[in-house]
């Protein structure tokens, strides 16, 4: 006999992906319980960039002046296999920068925006196991205690038992070569690092040391092989392997953090099963080249979570769940292949050496070096919406309209009506599509549909057209 309904969602994870998942949901009243295995959040102080799409997504949430506070902008450019070009002028965004920022306070900060939300956080608990029906999903705790739900999310990571006890193929490639990446202290000047790192780079990019504040350097030095798993390093493997690779290991003392990770690159065949979602790295893992890992995961989040609460509040078209894996599971296929080819720009052979300095030459172009950032930062991402101007199926940029900012009209997480013209109107789904008629709005179209996550779904003028496509997005009228 199964447990009593307690709650609309359950996550497994409350990492970025599981935290950015449940404050969404919460935008719209879902019951959401998120579990996680560990009993503490994090502590290491690795930093991450928040690339442009995400800094965006924070900015459309009203979080992004919380992230500000605790992080550093640097240039949008150089991230392509650390090629070294600057930005071009003019990116299509209104925050053109990447957010430096520390893993942990963004884990803490969505936590918290979840929570406030009114999400239930538990630690110190995991998924065991499940059982899905047409109703639900029962949730079997590593406690012994069962739940009941609606649906399940694995948002668990790259080793995701929910993704595991689902039975979904997770086809790609093992690792063939390893990293170790750490923060700790030196024992040496800065002049001779960075001479010592500059004479290295020249045939092997993946390995640096770069002072990152308070006396502490975060140090990247290649591996020989694989063979350690998941078993972090220590610090005499540092000291062992920048002796082998640098001929010395600069004194390093007092580590802060201690990792590794390989380049596998792996993508579930499915993204979801009946009432069981992948999302994160629980859906797909790559080498951290361009750093797009957590931001791909946060932007999977931001994708599912209203078309998850539509479905569970009845109003979502049939089809709306499936956009999810329809939408991310080819954005997941193309980060994959861009960090594949980054790791073959950063091997050591004379045949990937003489590529990167062609493409190096290629990116002076101002269109390649564009479209390579535009691909890193996700802000180049079309969805198949169907025929029509190149703007639909894209993200609107922050624009201005009357009230202030396009993305301050967003913080609840509804669809936006946005119409130049004064004549349109979101008819019986106004409880779930706000209207916004502003003839100054600084668009090059009359009117556009956005959906929740400041995608743009239609463009026109024309009422009943709209009306079709409202029912498309936003399912019938409310009568």
């Amino acid at each position: 006999m199964n447990p009593p309904l307690s709650h609309d969602v359950i996550i497994a994870g409350c990492g970025p992906t599981g935290a950015m998942l449940a404050a969404e949901l919460r935008l719209h009243d879902v019951r959401v319980l998120v579990l996680e295995k560990e009993t503490e959040p994090v502590s290491s102080a690795r930093v991450v960039g928040l690339h442009m799409r995400s800094v965006e997504l924070m900015a459309m949430r009203g979080l992004l002046d919380r992230m500000l506070e605790h992080g550093r902008r640097r240039p949008a450019g150089g991230f392509f296999a650390a090629i070294d070009k600057p930005a071009p002028e003019g990116l299509d965004s209104a925050h053109p920068y990447l957010l430096g920022i520390p893993q942990p306070v963004i884990v803490r900060l969505l936590e918290q925006h979840a929570i406030q939300g009114g999400a239930q956080v538990r630690r110190g608990r995991a998924v065991a196991a499940f059982e899905q029906d047409d109703e639900g999903v029962t949730v079997r705790q590593d406690d012994g205690e069962r739940l009941r739900s609606r649906y399940l999310v694995g948002c668990d990571g790259g080793r995701s038992t929910v993704r595991k006890l689902l039975g979904v193929g997770f086809p790609g490639e093992p690792s063939r070569t390893e990293t170790l990446m750490g923060e700790m202290e030196v024992g040496v000047p800065q002049e001779e690092i960075a001479a010592k790192v500059t004479e290295i780079q020249q045939t092997d990019r993946r390995f640096g040391l770069r002072p990152c504040g308070g006396g502490v350097y975060r140090v990247v030095v290649p591996v020989a092989g694989v063979g350690e798993g998941a078993k972090p390093p220590t610090l005499e493997d540092f000291r062992r392997q920048l002796r082998a690779v640098a001929g010395t290991d600069f004194g390093v003392h007092s580590p802060r953090r201690l990792s590794r990770f390989g380049d596998a690159t792996r993508l579930a065949e499915r993204y979801r099963v009946g009432r069981v979602l992948l999302a994160g790295d629980a859906a797909h893992i790559h080498p951290p080249t361009g750093g797009q890992g957590l931001n791909l995961g946060v932007q999977d989040a931001f994708n599912l979570g209203w078309k998850l609460a539509a479905q569970i509040h009845g109003w979502a078209p049939e089809t709306l769940l499936d956009t999810y894996h329809a939408e991310r599971h080819p954005v997941a296929a193309d980060v994959l292949d861009n960090t594949r080819a980054q790791m073959e720009l950063l091997s050591t052979g004379p045949g990937p050496r003489a590529v990167r300095r062609l493409l190096a030459e290629l990116m002076d172009f101002d269109e390649v070096n564009r479209h390579l950032i535009e691909k890193i930062a996700a802000i180049g991402i079309r969805y198949d919406f169907g025929e029509g101007p190149d703007l639909l199926g894209r993200r609107l940029r922050d624009i201005d309209v009357a009230q202030g900012r396009l993305y301050g009209l967003l913080h609840r997480g509804r669809g936006l009506l946005l119409d130049r013209t004064g004549r349109l109107t979101a008819g019986g789904c106004s409880d779930r599509v706000d209207h916004l008629a502003d003839p100054t709005a600084a668009l090059d179209v009359p009117c556009v549909l956005l959906r929740p996550d400041g995608h743009v779904a239609w463009i026109g003028d024309d009422q009943r057209d709209l009306d079709d496509h409202l029912s498309r997005w936003f399912g019938e009228p409310a009568d």
